[in-house]
């Protein structure tokens, strides 16, 4: 076997979520019988992992190696977990041994998962270059349009691709919008009502459409502010102001940030710049498994008839 994948996030999730991750992901693909393993059988086949995407970003190793290791195959790696594959058009990036109807039955759940994987890291991955390009001294982060039942594998690949996860969920960090402000009457009251739950261990985020509501929500307590939807100019002034006024306070963009336009928003006084766009309408790596044919003249020898 290969040596493991050595970027730190492979060990920022537990094994037993793995294996219960890779087990639902099978059951959804096969959740009776298989008819098309009749064809191939079990016996022991070797298949090649290959990437047809130059210069991406690989992400999502400890999930495919799950999932076949369910299965009762193994995988050896080529290119390791944050690695960038090459400029080929098509990279030899891991091999996977095992019985033909167990590695067919393991296929597309694991593949699913490595595309969609690394492309949300390469995504992030370039998001980065941008943002170390203009010598920016935030953080780029990913948001919580996720697809439902696949998040932790999508904030996972954030983590390969460098960027910041963001909140995990609502239980996370208490992120105030603009439903929670007008169902509570006011951003005051809306921060002292989230904080006398949550008091010292989570930290406050409001959205804010202005620099006035801004100020207010520093004022009760926030710890955050996102300005939602600002313009770029129109950011670095609000950004500035409050900064000034609040020096403790961390300032984010979001809204209408893209990979086309995020240097616009990379502010001196700007903290943290976050993007749906890495999760929604991210591009996958294009991946397949190619089972390797069997040698002719191997089989012919073992093909022969016993003769006594």
């Amino acid at each position: 076997m290969s040596p493991p994948c050595q970027h730190p996030a492979v060990h920022s999730v537990p094994h037993h979520t793995l294996t219960r991750l890779a087990r639902e992901w099978l059951a959804e693909d096969t959740p009776n019988f298989d008819p098309a393993g009749v064809c191939v059988g079990s016996r022991e086949v070797e298949a090649r992992l290959l990437c047809k995407t130059p210069h991406s970003i690989l992400a999502g190793c400890p999930f495919f190696t799950a999932v076949f290791t369910e299965v009762g195959c193994t995988v050896d790696w080529i290119y390791q977990e944050g690695a960038e594959i090459g400029e080929d058009a098509v990279t030899l990036t891991a091999v996977v041994r095992g019985p033909a109807n167990s590695l067919l039955l393991g296929e597309r759940p694991a593949l699913n998962c490595l595309a969609r994987a690394s492309g949300i890291a390469t995504r992030c991955s370039q998001l980065q270059a941008i943002a170390k390009a203009h010598g920016w001294h935030g953080e780029v982060a990913g948001t919580r349009k996720t697809t439902p039942g696949f998040r932790l594998v999508e904030k996972y690949a954030m983590l390969v691709g460098g960027v910041s996860m963001h909140r995990q969920d609502l239980s996370g960090m208490v992120m105030l919008k603009d439903n929670h402000v007008w169902a509570s009457g006011s951003i005051t009251e809306a921060v002292k009502a989230a904080r006398s739950v949550c008091g010292f261990s989570s930290k406050i985020e409001v959205e804010c459409r202005s620099a006035e509501e801004g100020r207010e929500a520093a004022r009760a307590g926030a710890d955050v502010i996102m300005l939602d939807n600002f313009q770029p100019q129109e950011l670095r002034v609000t950004a500035q102001a409050l900064k000034e006024e609040f020096s403790a306070l961390l300032i984010e963009a979001s809204g209408g940030v893209t990979p086309e336009n995020v240097a616009l928003y990379l502010s001196s006084h700007v903290d943290i710049v976050s993007l749906g766009c890495i999760t929604q309408g991210c591009p996958v790596v294009d991946f397949s498994l190619k089972v390797q044919k069997p040698d002719a003249r191997l089989n012919r020898v073992f093909n022969q008839p016993q003769i006594d």
